[in-house]
């Protein structure tokens, strides 16, 4: 009987796995909020979540340096407090910052008082920290209610969700990542990466795929006459 048990939780947790590394839960909640532009320009914003990482944001800031592109970290609370230092570079050198809660926490069933926590706290630490006042909150894993969306927008913030999504904390290589990406992408997309965290993690793990991918689909990209922009900059577009 035991081993019943077991098969079945196995077999649960395993679909569960292929459910969240193949298909993307925003699909679900995207109603109410902005996830890409409506525009006739090649134009499109790169995103990244979970961080800032004494690690893997600083790498992909160098990336993103190398060739001249902007993009928007949705900071974590926690980790901006944690990682000072790479915050205020982020905002130094001119990327847009969200607002992701602050500490990963799933939102879903949050009542409206401690949404508003969550969300001000965080933008209290952003704000002290990088002397920069966001108002776009992305929520963690993207699950929330369309309550919790009217909330945040009483809070004066944008709810901003993807088009596409990198799938990286997965694990996939990166030629995996910009292949697929680069299929797809469209003229006011805005791509989801992610700087911290893993499958199991949301800090640390190993962001080394996300790095290489980033070079890569900015070249691609660039050659099919794309140019990129903040998500701030995006929303001037709708």
């Amino acid at each position: 009987m035991f081993l019943i048990f077991l098969l079945v939780v196995l077999g649960g947790l395993f679909l569960f796995g292929c459910f969240c590394a193949f298909f993307d839960q925003a699909v679900l909640t995207r109603s109410g909020t902005v996830y890409r532009a409506r525009t006739s320009r090649k134009i499109v914003a790169l995103t990244f979540d979970d961080g800032p990482s004494p690690v893997w944001t600083s790498q992909i800031l160098e990336e993103l340096k190398k060739a001249d592109v902007k993009a928007t970290f949705f900071m974590v609370g926690h980790h901006v407090q944690k990682y000072p230092d790479v915050a205020r570079r982020v905002e130094r050198e001119g990327h847009g910052i969200g607002n992701h809660g602050y500490a990963h926490s799933v939102i879903l069933y949050y009542t409206p008082a401690e949404i508003e926590e969550e969300v001000k706290y965080t933008e209290h630490v952003i704000r002290e920290i990088t002397g920069k006042t966001t108002r776009i909150f992305r929520p963690p894993k993207a699950w929330l209610r369309d309550s919790t969306k009217d909330k945040i927008r009483s809070l004066g913030y944008e709810v901003v969700l993807w088009s596409l999504n990198s799938k990286d904390w997965v694990g996939f290589p990166s030629r995996w990542i910009v292949r697929y990406l680069a299929a797809r992408v469209r003229g006011g997309d805005i791509l989801l990466f992610h700087d911290s965290g893993n499958i199991f993690a949301r800090e640390g793990g190993d962001r080394s795929q996300t790095v290489r991918a980033v070079a890569l689909l900015i070249k691609i990209l660039r050659e099919k006459g794309f140019s990129f922009v903040t998500v701030e900059e995006l929303l001037h577009e709708s």
